[in-house]
């Protein structure tokens, strides 16, 4: 049963997780032979404020800034 934790900046939608979870869903049955019942994502939105890296916060969703 492969467990998969997904920590992200909040902001992104529940259809966004859902693509990315069939994604994943997916990999694991392909390359692993995971059952798809058996495949479990759990995704941990944390508010931008809390996130800093190195000594620097970010100020966005990364989906926000520039680009696709």
């Amino acid at each position: 049963m492969p467990i998969v934790r997904i920590t992200l900046a909040a902001g992104r939608s529940s259809e966004q997780k859902s693509a990315v979870a069939k994604d994943i869903t997916h990999a694991l049955m392909f390359h692993c032979g995971a059952p798809a019942e058996g495949v479990n994502i759990l995704f941990e939105d944390v508010e931008i404020d809390q996130w800093i890296v190195g000594s620097d916060a970010i100020d966005e969703p990364a989906s926000n800034k520039g680009g696709s």
